[in-house]
C-alpha cells in the first residue's frame, strides 16, 4: 500500500493549510466486502461509500464515474461515453451502450479537404471532433439495477468538484503538458490553466463543474441534455465549427444490447458486442490461441507470444473490415467468432516464420484510437459484478472545456474511419463499415468484461488504452486462466500488443529481450513502448475469497465498502 500525505496552503490568503490525506491501494484481499477498482483513490472511494451507505454494485458504478469527471478529467467525464456489462446475482446479464453518436449534420466526407485529403487534426482536436455525448444518459439508464437515488450517488462528485483535491505528480505533470492545447482551444478562462505550473498536492476546485452536477441532481436527464448545461455546450459548439445542436441532445438515446457470451475452457465470458470491437477481438483471440494448447507454454515465451500475436493480427484485420455500428451495417458477429471460420483463418499460422499483414486482410491505411480511457471493476457482497470502460478518446478528449459548464467534451468522430484506409489517432485503421453517418455510434476497442466459472462471476477486468485495450484483457485472462497466474502478476506483468497494421508489435520496455530477440529471428518487426494499458481486476474463488488489483502503472486504486 502506497500512502500520500499531502500538505497544500490553498492561496496566499489563507490563514491556515489544508490537508488532503488519501491512499492509493494497489491490492486487497477480502471475504464478503464490496470492492471498487478505478483508476484514481478518490473515485474508488466515492463508490465504496455508496455501497456502505447500502448501495450495490450499479450504485458504486455511477458514483466512480461521476467521481472520475472531477478527479480524472483527462478520462473520466460526463462529457464522452462508454459500455457497461453487469452480471447480477440472480444470473441475470445486461449491457449498457452509451456510446457517442455522430451529430445529424455529420457526413462522411467532413474532414477531407478540397483535394480529398483527410485532415486528421480537425477530427482530433476542438469542437468538429465532438460527438454527442452519452455518459449521463448511461449513468441514469444504469439507476433501474441501483438500489440509491442519483441524488447520493452524485453527491460524493459534488463534494469533491466544489471543495476541491489534492491533485497527484501524474495528473500535474499532465495538466502542464497540455497547457498550450487548453489555452489554443478554449477562449474563456478554465481552472485547468494557472500562470504557474501545477505541482504535485496542489488543489484542483471546480465550481462550474458542481454547478453542473447540480443541474443534474435537480433537474435528472434533463440538467444535462436539456436547459442550461445543453445550451452551454451548443453555445460552445459555435464558437468553432461545432456541429451539435439542442436537437442532437435531446435525442440521444442510451442502447441496451444483448451481451457478447463465448465459452473459453470451461467459462462463461460476458463482454460488450458492437459497437464495441472488444467482445468479438476478444472471442476471435482467445478461440483462435486455444488451438494450439496455449497452457503448455510459459507466459511471455517465444512460442506463447509468438500464438498470441498471430491471433491478434488476425483478429485485428477482421475489425478494419467488418465491424461498425450494428444499426448501420450487416452484423456478422456469429460468422466471425465461429470455429468453422476461426479454424479457417488459422490455418495459415506457423511456428517457424511471422504471417505478413498482407496475407491476412486488404491493406488498408487504419484509423488510431486514442489510449485515454479509463476502467471501473467493481463486485459487492452480494455477488452483482459490473465491468464499466469510460472515455474522451484522446487526453482531455478534443481539449475543449463547455464555457461556464466546466467539462470536457470527448474527439470521439476521430473513432470513425475519417477517410477509409487513414489511420485514426491509435493507428487502427477502419473500412467502409465504420465510415461516418449522422447518429451512427463510433466503432471502439473498449472491453468490459466479466468471466463467470460456474455461473458466478470469477473475473471482473477491463482497461483503457485505445486499440491495446483488448490486447490487454486478453492477456490477462490467459495469465490467469491458462498460465495460472495469481491477479497482481496478471496486471503488472510486462505486456505486448499488435493490431494487424502497423506490421510491428510493440513491447513495454521491460518486456523479456530473449523472447523479442527470438521473435525478430522469425520475422517479426519489433517496438518498445512506455507502457500498455492500466488494467483493473477482481478475482473471485471458489470460497468467495476477492483478490482484487488495481495497475502498478499509475495512480489506479481500490477502495473496500
Amino acid at each position: 500500500m502506497k500512502k500520500i500525505l499531502i500538505s497544500v496552503i490553498l492561496s496566499s490568503h489563507s490563514l491556515s493549510a489544508q490537508y488532503t490525506d488519501f491512499n492509493i491501494v494497489k491490492e486487497v484481499k477480502v471475504k464478503n466486502k464490496g470492492v471498487v477498482v478505478s483508476a484514481h483513490p478518490l473515485a474508488s472511494e466515492a463508490g465504496a461509500k455508496v455501497l456502505k451507505m447500502g448501495g450495490n454494485t450499479y450504485d458504486a458504478i455511477v458514483a466512480t464515474q461521476y467521481a472520475l469527471a472531477v478527479v480524472y478529467p483527462q478520462a473520466g467525464n460526463i462529457g464522452g461515453g462508454g459500455f457497461l456489462v453487469g452480471v447480477k446475482n440472480n444470473g441475470e446479464k445486461f449491457t449498457l451502450d452509451y456510446r457517442e453518436i455522430a451529430p445529424k449534420r455529420a457526413s462522411r466526407d467532413m474532414y477531407l479537404d478540397k483535394k480529398g485529403k483527410a485532415n486528421t487534426d480537425l477530427s482530433q482536436n476542438g469542437r468538429l471532433a465532438v460527438g454527442v455525448p452519452g455518459s449521463v444518459a448511461g449513468f441514469f439508464a444504469t439507476l433501474k439495477y441501483c438500489k440509491l437515488s442519483m441524488d447520493q450517488l452524485i453527491q460524493p462528485a459534488i463534494d469533491l468538484a466544489e471543495k476541491g483535491f489534492a491533485i497527484t505528480e501524474q495528473e500535474a505533470n499532465l495538466l502542464n503538458s497540455n497547457k498550450e492545447y487548453f489555452q489554443k482551444h478554449n477562449q474563456s478562462y478554465i481552472v485547468f490553466v494557472k500562470n504557474v505550473p501545477w505541482k504535485s498536492g496542489d488543489i484542483l476546485v471546480q465550481k462550474e463543474l458542481a454547478e453542473t452536477l447540480k443541474l443534474i441532481q435537480k433537474q435528472g436527464l434533463k440538467g444535462f441534455y436539456e436547459g442550461k448545461t445543453a445550451e452551454s455546450l451548443v453555445s460552445e459548439m459555435k464558437k468553432g465549427n461545432g456541429i451539435i445542436t439542442l436537437e442532437d441532445l435531446k435525442n440521444y438515446k442510451v442502447a441496451e444490447r444483448k451481451a457478447l457470451e463465448f465459452d473459453y475452457k470451461g467459462n462463461n465470458v460476458v463482454s460488450m458486442p458492437l459497437p464495441s470491437s472488444g467482445g468479438i477481438l476478444l472471442a476471435q483471440m482467445l478461440k483462435m490461441a486455444a488451438y494450439e494448447n496455449l497452457e503448455k507454454y510459459q507466459q511471455n515465451s517465444t512460442k506463447a507470444v509468438q500464438i498470441m500475436v498471430e491471433a491478434e493480427r488476425r483478429a485485428y484485420a477482421d475489425r478494419a473490415e467488418y465491424m461498425g455500428d450494428p444499426a448501420f451495417i450487416d452484423d456478422k458477429t456469429s460468422y466471425l467468432i465461429s470455429d468453422d471460420y476461426l479454424k479457417n483463418r488459422w490455418k495459415s499460422f506457423s511456428f517457424t516464420k511471422a504471417t505478413l499483414s498482407s496475407e491476412v486482410g486488404k491493406i488498408i491505411k487504419q484509423p488510431k484510437e486514442s489510449t485515454e480511457t479509463t476502467h471501473i471493476s467493481v463486485i459487492d457482497k452480494e455477488g452483482n459484478a459490473a465491468a464499466v470502460t469510460t472515455t474522451l478518446n484522446g487526453l482531455y478528449g478534443s481539449k475543449v472545456v463547455v464555457s461556464g459548464a466546466g467539462f470536457f467534451l470527448n474527439n470521439e468522430m476521430d473513432d470513425f474511419s475519417v477517410k477509409p484506409g487513414v489511420p485514426n489517432m491509435f493507428g487502427a485503421v477502419g473500412g467502409e463499415a465504420n465510415s461516418i453517418q449522422p447518429n451512427k455510434r463510433m466503432l471502439s476497442s473498449m472491453t468490459p468484461t466479466i468471466v463467470l466459472k460456474n455461473g458466478k462471476p470469477y473475473m471482473v477486468v477491463g482497461t483503457p488504452g485505445g486499440t491495446t485495450i483488448p490486447t490487454s484483457v486478453y492477456q490477462s485472462i490467459v495469465d490467469v486462466i491458462d498460465f495460472k497466474l495469481n491477479t497482481n502478476i496478471s496486471i503488472n506483468s510486462p505486456k505486448f500488443h499488435h493490431q494487424w497494421l502497423p506490421e510491428a508489435v510493440a513491447f513495454e520496455k521491460n518486456f523479456p529481450e530473449t523472447t523479442i530477440k527470438d521473435l525478430e529471428k522469425l520475422g517479426y518487426r519489433t517496438e518498445k513502448w512506455d507502457q500498455i494499458g492500466r488494467t483493473e481486476m477482481i478475482l473471485i474463488d471458489d470460497n468467495g475469497n476477492i483478490h482484487a488489483v488495481a495497475d502498478g502503472r499509475g495512480d489506479d486504486s481500490v477502495a473496500v465498502e
